[in-house]
């Protein structure tokens, strides 16, 4: 079989062109509107001639050539490698009138076309000011140089009869405000597809108002999230709950209820529980149980969001604001400035959670957590953080102070709970100084403590404290927290600075 002769080569011209695809009809009468409204043959010229680097040459095509306030639609200068053709049509001559034209095409190559002109970007909004106003005169004459209109240009006055607030202005407020166009409204130049679609987790509900019987309908989302917590109350609300929230005993049948027993049990047994003097009562395995499911305690208790049981978990129906006997249930708090805060490292949990693993097998007793870490006794240290009920202080100084009978109120305080203020900042002070002595590695004696509240009371500085007719905005303070004073709190942290400086310069041996 023979091989079919190749097509014949033939030379390309060396001629250059350039090419415009003008978003538009172009006629051969209208080709100079054409180049003027691209800014003149000049600004063609520089387009094609200007060297791609960091920026793409660019060239703008303006519709309304001369008005500043119009904004040009951009054109992007691409390289291509297209061929120019020229087509000549070649008309014969009819014999007869009646006879169909005939013509005849021949097509050269004239060139190739190394750079084309492409308006494939959006146009930019479009916002035309009134052209008559001062200010767009005075835009008009910088373009032109007038010298002379902006050298007698003055600053128009407003017309104190037109307020941009009357209603009744609906077509002279725009003037009034003089809203001129910025030099771009939007940077988005490609149409971008949406494709809105609903959401496959919304769904219509239709509720009815039981007094007019109208129908109300609404989007909700079926698959969002339901958070479970414990129902909380303000100190100042009246009532407390007797039962957990609907959304939460109606999970009751998924919970463990080997826990849930024992719970409610140990609520019966006291009705005030911090969350680590619980979790202590339970193994390793059990707290983290409670931790997961989210809704263990919220069947079982409800918590305060401000007062002197903040952050502490309360049997329901148990309103500790009318049981004096709840004041050993009150929590006391001081931040430790020099405990650092920081997360664990995920090979540190996980070195934990083997450490549990072995702990349940009973390979390794000694690892056991501490059960007591809520009781403080004044001579060991079990945490760095200073969180206690007064019912869980078993120091002989310290709770011969909180069983002291003279330091009580007759009616619940917002902050200091059944105690008098100045009773409670005594055992507040003590309890300081004791855990932040055990911290230094110093065990205190009672002589001291006895100084220490002796010298606070006889101290010029000291300010009563025993009644205060400011009320406490929720939210807006640190209740019942025993936070430090102001100076107190200034002091530490320059002692932990300097601390930490003398460790780091150290010099070594």
């Amino acid at each position: 079989m023979e091989r079919p002769p190749s097509a014949p080569e033939k030379p390309i011209p060396q001629q250059s062109f350039y090419s415009i695809e003008y978003p538009g009809y172009v006629k051969d009468a209208s080709v100079p509107i054409a180049v003027n409204a691209l800014g003149g043959q000049g600004k063609i010229d520089q387009a094609f001639k200007r060297v791609a680097g960091k920026t793409q040459p660019m060239l703008e095509l303006s519709l309304r050539p001369g008005n500043p306030f119009a904004h040009p639609i951009m054109g992007e200068v691409s390289n291509t490698n297209n061929l120019v053709l020229k087509v000549v049509k070649r008309k014969r001559k009819k014999k007869n009138p009646d006879d169909p034209e005939i013509g005849e095409y021949t097509a050269s190559i004239a060139g190739v076309t190394a750079k084309t002109v492409r308006f494939r970007a959006m146009a930019d909004f479009q916002y035309q000011p009134d052209l008559q106003d001062p200010i767009s005169e005075l835009r008009l004459a910088m373009d032109r140089m007038d010298v002379d209109y902006l050298a007698s240009y003055s600053i128009p006055k407003q017309d104190s009869d037109i307020s941009p607030l009357d209603p009744e202005l609906e077509t002279d407020a725009s003037k009034a405000l003089r809203l001129f166009p910025p030099p771009i409204f939007s940077r988005q130049t490609i149409p971008q597809g949406y494709n809105f679609k609903a959401n496959t987790a919304s769904i219509v509900s239709t509720t009815v108002d039981e007094e007019t019987g109208e129908e109300h309908k609404r989007m909700i989302n079926r698959m969002r999230w339901k958070g479970y917590g414990p129902a909380s109350i303000m100190f100042s609300e009246a009532q407390v709950p007797d039962k957990p929230p609907a959304t939460v005993e109606a999970e009751r049948d998924q919970v463990n209820q080997r826990i849930l027993t024992r719970l409610n049990e140990l609520f019966k047994e006291r009705a005030i529980w911090t969350r680590m003097s619980l979790f202590n009562q339970f193994s390793a395995v059990d707290s983290r149980d409670i931790l997961n499911s989210k809704l263990l305690l919220p069947l079982c208790c409800y918590v305060f969001q401000d007062g002197p049981w903040r952050d502490t978990l309360v049997r329901f129906s148990y309103d500790p604001r009318k049981d004096p006997s709840s004041r050993f249930y009150q929590r006391l708090y001081f931040r430790n400035a020099n405990h650092p805060i920081s997360r664990p490292s995920v090979t540190s949990r996980r070195q934990d959670r083997i450490n549990v693993a072995e702990l349940n097998r009973g390979q390794d007793p000694q690892d056991a957590p501490r059960k007591d870490s809520h009781i403080f006794d004044g001579q060991t240290l079990t945490k760095e953080t200073a969180a206690f009920q007064l019912c869980d202080i078993t120091d002989p100084m310290l709770r011969e102070m909180i069983h002291d009978p003279d330091g009580l109120r007759e009616d619940c305080n917002e902050r200091d709970g059944w105690y008098t203020a100045h009773k409670l900042d005594q055992i507040k002070a003590v309890l300081r100084f004791k855990f932040f002595s055990l911290l230094e590695g110093y065990v205190p004696t009672d002589d001291e403590c006895r100084k220490l509240i002796s010298a606070d009371e006889s101290g010029p500085s000291k300010t009563p404290t025993t009644h205060r007719s400011t009320k406490l905005r929720a939210g807006k303070h640190n209740m019942a927290k025993g936070a430090l004073r102001p100076e107190d709190a200034a002091a530490m942290r320059l002692r932990a600075t300097l601390d930490r400086n003398i460790k780091n310069f150290q010099p070594s041996r």
